[in-house]
């Protein structure tokens, strides 16, 4: 049902509804016909998680790691990976206007904006990662405030605040060891989003070899209908001959039925006409 264009929805809604009904599933009917309509973008991020499930399957994963490495990171290593986490979600919503296109539904650049928003929210916030997953979105998402592009990372607040007196200084290798976890962690975070920025890549080149490929394709079959409408004129002239050639022969066939019979009429007179003579030259005779 969430695989249907917006503008089918309802009618795909009442017909799965009715269905249900009629099998005798009144609670699954009562859950479809609750269903709502989602918006275009909604439903391009769906369409998205269903028409690429292993690239989605990664990206979530990318997801979980970049949450993880939020949790540690500094503003610097916070404001890296914002910019090659934007990187990936480009990719990727460009990848579903694509998908959009394809299925007759061209996005604006609001609706667009709505796809990113969404996919932004998937990485940041393990919620709408679940509720995309499902593929059964109805409304856009909105990524968290606190991780949108340009906004202090998690616990910055805290960080730039005042400091209380700590009770007790941790140790050097305590905080060598934070450190040490914070490049962990941001290594994990960067080698990621660089592999989902070449399966990106990947993805896209193979996009273009199927668009240079589905080219020659249309420009074969363009072709062959030339080559279909040529073949259809010489038939059509062939049939026309064939008519023509048919009626001429015909008459030709009347012509000779009538020529036979003028024969055999003139063969007849002149049988009688010799019997005729011959009686006459008996008479003289006698």
């Amino acid at each position: 049902m969430y695989a249907t264009p917006p503008a089918g929805f309802v009618a795909r809604r009442e017909e799965l509804a009715l269905r249900a009904r009629t099998e005798g599933r009144a609670q699954d009917a009562r859950r479809i016909h609750a269903a709502r309509r989602p918006s275009l973008a909604a439903w391009t991020a769906n369409l998205l998680r269903r028409s690429l499930p292993e690239e989605s399957r990664r990206f979530l994963e990318l997801g979980e790691a970049l949450r993880e490495a939020y949790g540690s990171l500094d503003r610097a290593g916070i404001k890296e990976l914002s910019v090659q986490r934007r990187s990936v979600v480009a990719a990727l919503s460009g990848q579903a206007a694509r998908l959009a296109a394809e299925a007759g539904q061209r996005l604006s650049a609001s609706v667009r904006q709505e796809v990113e928003a969404t996919l932004q929210a998937v990485l940041a916030d393990p919620g709408a990662a679940e509720r995309w997953a499902a593929g059964r979105l109805e409304t856009a998402l909105t990524p968290p405030s606190d991780l949108l592009p340009g906004s202090a990372p998690p616990g910055e607040v805290a960080r730039t605040a005042p400091a209380r007196p700590a009770a007790r200084a941790p140790a050097k290798d305590e905080l060598a060891e934070r450190r040490r976890e914070r490049e962990r962690r941001l290594a994990r975070a960067r080698e990621a989003v660089e592999a989902a920025g070449e399966r990106l890549r990947e993805r896209r080149a193979e996009l273009a070899e199927a668009d240079r490929e589905s080219g020659r394709a249309g420009e074969r079959h363009e072709r062959a209908e030339e080559e279909v409408a040529a073949a259809e004129r010489r038939l059509h002239g062939a049939r026309e001959e064939l008519r023509l050639s048919g009626q001429e022969r015909r008459e030709a066939e009347e012509r000779r039925r009538t020529a036979a019979a003028a024969l055999a009429r003139a063969e007849r007179e002149a049988r009688e006409a010799a019997r005729e003579a011959e009686r006459a030259e008996r008479r003289g005779d006698g």
